[in-house]
């Protein structure tokens, strides 16, 4: 089933693993069963220290289980993890024998105080892009908690369970029979949202944690953080970024075609390029951490309990996709509301849909679902839309598509099950509309993420940190750089070079002033 090339890749590749792992099958009498065993059966040549054995269970569809050391490892797969998820099963493996990049210590033990039992199932699409993120997320806590164990569903194999719990988008993370979250969501998010579920063990006082003190602390993992960090580093200055996940909005990005000397680029590949580059200098990071609080005296605090002081503080913490904050819309998220329509597009294969936001990305995607569902409506609050002049001459060329400008969304409608219709406000004609349709994917722009700061420095009425020309903030010390600030136009190459400005005004008020 694997080809000679993926072979020898995975023989490379496992040629580290110490730990004896076995891939635990369950017996299933259908041509996808025996598919399934063959592609474990080729994994498991290429490494001596990966076998397969039968559970001895009968499943009416593929399933297995990871076990590491003869115990059940807290990982299991229903379906074929092929497609995407291929690179799911592999890190699984990886992750199992303690290979790879795992959560650091200090968010492995807050991964273990959640209370168990754990028990989690993540309904996935093999065409799903960010389905992986968060299997592999459920599955890196499963292998550091001892009472937790995660599944990876194919929702190919189980129509009959998708439709009673109500899944319309991928990936659904469900808990006993309820979806506790549907969509993209990121790590952190990912495990604030279980310890809201299960809760967790321990005080506060048990779970704060002095990390220590620096001479300049650095908030955002994006262009703006990671060109501040290498520029105080290079500077010789004792440095720590705290990211909630190395690239930040950049992961998101599909084509980048702007980066100059960069012909092309795409999102995940650019954010792995920073982290390298960042690796190469002396600088602690601090992934997957949520900054709750910066005071004056530049004292960070952290969710989960962890602290640390610094000299001087650098927030580059960029920005998030806005949310519409009507009716409906958190209630039906993943049963009708998305934002991702390259994720959860072909669910709506043959249906009609809404796109609300007329800048380039609600116009891209409008232009993109047309060619999936079977009618697009793209609702704008202005008179006209944003976008770049050929894009919307592509859209209004399409015949399954219109557009709806002066339009205030009040209400997304459900009928406890699924979105059912938006409720909008013509601000022209000054009366509300309702129009019946099955799905509505949100695009309406970014949210600077500032909330940590605003009792401290001084902020614009949309939320970004006001800084001088060389990055300055009304509180000394404290420093803003890219998208999270007022410097206009939000593009990758100018928070660049925003980051390494404000990390040279940094170094220059700590040798002058």
């Amino acid at each position: 089933m694997l080809d000679q090339d993926l072979i020898e890749q995975l023989q490379s590749v496992f040629s580290p693993l110490e730990t004896a792992l076995e891939f635990v099958v369950d017996e299933t009498a259908t041509e996808s069963g025996a598919e399934l065993l063959t592609m474990l059966e080729d994994i498991s040549a290429t490494s001596q220290k990966i076998s397969v054995r039968k559970s001895g269970k009968q499943s009416p569809v593929p399933a297995f289980y990871i076990a590491r050391a003869g115990k059940h490892s807290g990982i299991s797969f229903r379906g074929i993890p092929g497609g995407h998820e291929f690179t799911s099963l592999i890190l699984a493996i990886l992750n199992s024998d303690g290979k790879g990049k795992l959560p650091d210590a200090g968010i492995a033990a807050r991964i273990r105080l959640l209370k168990g039992p754990i028990r989690i199932s993540t309904y996935i699409s093999l065409t799903c892009e960010n389905c992986p993120d968060v299997v592999q997320a459920l599955n890196q806590m499963a292998l550091l908690h001892s009472d937790f164990q995660h599944e990876m569903v194919d929702g190919g194999y189980v129509q009959d369970e998708v439709q009673s719990l109500g899944i319309q988008g991928v990936p659904s993370v469900v808990v006993n029979g309820k979806m506790i979250h549907s969509g993209r969501i990121h790590f952190l998010d990912l495990l604030t949202k279980l310890e809201e579920v299960f809760g967790i063990s321990g005080t506060a006082e048990s779970l704060s944690q002095d990390l220590g003190k620096y001479d300049v602390a650095v908030i955002g993992g994006g262009p703006a953080g990671v060109s501040a960090a290498i520029y105080t580093a290079r500077k010789g200055l004792n440095t720590v970024l705290l990211a909630e996940r190395m690239g930040g909005q950049v992961q998101d990005t599909k084509g980048i075609e702007n980066l100059i000397s960069v012909i092309y680029t795409e999102g995940p590949q650019l954010a792995d390029a920073m982290a390298k580059h960042l690796a190469s200098y002396p600088v602690k990071v601090l992934e997957q951490r949520r900054v709750k609080n910066v005071s004056k005296d530049k004292r960070i605090e952290l969710e989960g309990g962890e602290f640390l002081q610094a000299d001087a503080v650098i927030v580059a913490s960029g920005a998030k996709w806005r949310e519409l904050g009507v009716p409906g819309e958190k209630e039906y998220l993943g049963r009708g509301v998305a934002y991702c329509p390259h994720c959860d597009g072909p669910f709506y294969k043959g249906k009609k849909i809404a796109v609300i936001g007329g800048g380039n990305s609600g116009v891209e995607a409008a232009i993109d679902l047309a060619g999936i569902v079977k009618e697009v409506v793209l609702f704008e609050y202005n008179d006209q839309l944003k976008a770049d002049k050929v894009l919307v001459d592509k859209l209004k060329s399409l015949p399954n598509t219109s557009i709806i400008t002066n339009a205030r969304t009040k209400e997304l409608h459900g009928d406890g099950a699924k979105i059912v219709a938006i409720e909008y406000f013509d601000r022209k004609l000054e009366k509300e509309v309702k129009v019946a349709l099955d799905g509505v994917f949100v695009q309406i722009g970014l949210l600077p993420n500032s909330s940590f700061v605003k009792d401290t420095v001084e902020l614009s009425k949309f939320g970004e940190i006001l800084v001088d020309i060389k990055g300055r903030t009304n509180v000394p010390g404290i420093y803003g750089a890219g998208d999270v600030t007022t410097v206009p136009y939000k593009q990758i190459v100018i928070a660049m070079g925003e980051g390494a400005k404000v990390a040279l005004t940094a170094f220059e008020d700590k040798m002058y002033h």
